[in-house]
Order: C-alpha cells, then structure tokens, then sequence
C-alpha cells in the first residue's frame, strides 16, 4: 500500500492552517506540489512580475527541500499565467536560473483570467520523482 506524507515546509504552515491545502503530498516516491504563487511566508504578494515568478520558484524549492528533493527531481511542470503568452520570454529567463541542465522537465503553459488572490500574476504546480535515475 502506497504511504502519504503531508508537506509543509517552515513559512508555509498558513496554507494548511488557514487554505485547508497541503503545499506538498510525497506518494511513495512522487511528490505532488501544489501551485505555488509569487507570496512571502507573510502571504503579502510580491508585485514585480520577474521577481513573482522568482519567489514562486523558490516556494517551490521550499516544498522540494522539505521532501529531500531538489529542482532535478521535477518531471513534470504546469505553469498559469495572466499574461500569456506575453509572460513567456521573461518567465524562461527565470525558469533557466532553476532548471539549468538536463534533464529538463515537461512544461505546459496556459493562460488564465484570474488567480484566486489579487496581484499574483502566475502560478506553478510540479510533480518531481525522488531517488528517479535516468538511463
């Protein structure tokens, strides 16, 4: 029988107090990450698009981290923009400073019209496979 360990990495523990959602479910060796957005641990927004996508890519490397992972586990990546595909171009840049060889995970973009909390500009939901070697 598969087990199931919630993930709540230090800084994250409003998103299951007060959202009722864990930040990350481990199944056995697949971790599933929930969208993560451009906020602080305070949960006040970052508002400058590049540095949003920034801080939800480390969000992401907190859930990663508090698994024992790390951003080469990712296999799979959805991303939602506001502004898509005008976010694009920028998003890549910042993508790369996370994702900087391969292998490389799969990515999926969409646009979207709103995001649950006023100001976020982009979220990112992964799922990464631990102790997963290529060949």
């Amino acid at each position: 029988m598969p087990k199931r360990r919630i993930i709540i990495p230090p800084g994250m523990e409003a998103l299951w107090k007060l959202h009722r959602y864990a930040p990350g479910v481990l199944v056995d060796d697949t971790l599933y990450i929930a969208g993560m957005v451009g906020r602080r641990a305070n949960m006040s927004v970052v508002e400058e698009p590049r540095a949003q996508y920034v801080q939800a890519l480390e969000n992401v490397g907190l859930v990663l981290a508090a698994a024992g992972a790390g951003f080469t586990d990712i296999v799979e990546m959805e991303t939602w923009f506001l502004d898509f595909p005008g976010a694009l171009a920028v998003f890549r840049e910042v993508k790369d400073e996370y994702f900087k060889a391969p292998p490389y995970p799969t990515w999926t973009g969409f646009g979207v019209a709103a995001f649950s909390t006023p100001g976020i500009v982009c979220e990112i939901k992964c799922t990464a496979v631990l102790n997963l070697t290529d060949g």
